[in-house]
C-alpha cells in the first residue's frame, strides 16, 4: 500500500512541485533553481523506468481518439523535456558550472519557453491520468463509492477550472506559450505565495480541463448499441 501511494501520487507530486519551484528564478537565484531543476530530472527519469510498460504496448491494440490524444501528448512532452534537458546543461552555471558551453541569449530563451510548455503539457498528462490517481488515493485510503463525494469533487473541479483560467490570465501564461516577450514580471520583493499559488491554479485547472476533454474522447470512442425494431 505504501509503495503504490509513494510511486502514483508522493514522487509524482515532488516532481511536479520541484517544476513550480524552479519557474521562481528571481526569487530562488541559479543555484536552487538547478538544484530543484536537477531533482525534477532525476524524478522523470525514475517516473519514465516505473512506467516503462507503456512503450512496450504502445504498438498494442486498436486506436480510437483518445488513445491518440495520449500518444500526442506524451510525444510533445517528450520533445519539451528533450530541449528542456539539452538547453540546462548548455547554459548550467551551478551544477555544471565547470562545463558551462554557452551563456546565449537565444538559447536562455528557449530554455525558458520549453519550461513553460512543459508546465502545461504536464499539467494535460495528469488530467489524462487523473482517474487513476483517484482510484489509487481511493484504495490509500480505503474509500467507498459515494454520490455526495463525487457531487462534492465535481463542484471542486468547477472551482479549480474557474481559479485556473484567472490565474492562466494573471501569469500571461498564453504570452509564454507563444514564445512572446512580456514586460511583466513577477514582484518577488511584495509577495512570493500567491505565485505558487497561480501556478498550482493553473496546472489544476488545466488538470481538471484535460480529464474532462479525456473522458468526452473516451465516450465518443465507445461503440453505440442499436436497436434493432422492425416495422410489422
Amino acid at each position: 500500500m505504501l509503495r503504490l501511494a509513494t510511486s502514483r501520487l508522493l514522487l509524482p507530486a515532488v516532481m511536479a512541485a520541484s517544476l513550480i519551484l524552479s519557474l521562481a528564478y528571481w526569487w530562488l537565484d541559479n543555484g536552487p533553481h538547478e538544484i530543484f531543476g536537477t531533482a525534477m530530472f532525476g524524478l522523470l527519469v525514475w517516473h519514465v523506468y516505473t512506467n516503462r510498460r507503456w512503450f512496450v504496448t504502445i504498438r498494442i491494440g486498436r486506436y480510437d481518439a483518445r488513445r491518440w490524444a495520449v500518444v500526442i501528448i506524451h510525444t510533445w512532452l517528450a520533445i519539451n523535456i528533450t530541449v528542456l534537458f539539452f538547453t540546462s546543461v548548455l547554459i548550467s552555471r551551478s551544477v555544471l558550472s565547470f562545463i558551462q558551453l554557452t551563456d546565449n541569449v537565444s538559447v536562455i530563451e528557449l530554455h525558458w519557453f520549453s519550461a513553460y510548455w512543459v508546465v502545461l503539457i504536464i499539467a494535460i498528462h495528469i488530467g489524462s491520468h487523473w482517474k487513476r490517481v483517484m482510484a489509487t488515493t481511493a484504495t490509500v485510503l480505503r474509500l467507498s463509492p459515494s454520490r455526495i463525494r463525487t457531487n462534492s469533487l465535481r463542484l471542486f473541479s468547477a472551482l479549480l477550472l474557474a481559479s485556473g483560467t484567472w490565474s492562466f490570465a494573471v501569469l500571461g501564461v498564453s504570452t509564454k506559450l507563444m514564445f512572446g516577450y512580456s514586460l511583466e514580471f513577477w514582484e518577488f520583493t511584495a509577495s512570493v505565495t500567491p505565485f505558487f499559488a497561480h501556478w498550482t491554479a493553473v496546472i489544476a485547472g488545466v488538470a481538471v480541463l484535460s480529464y474532462y476533454s479525456m473522458a468526452a474522447l473516451r465516450s465518443a470512442g465507445k461503440p453505440r448499441s442499436h436497436s434493432n425494431n422492425c416495422a410489422t
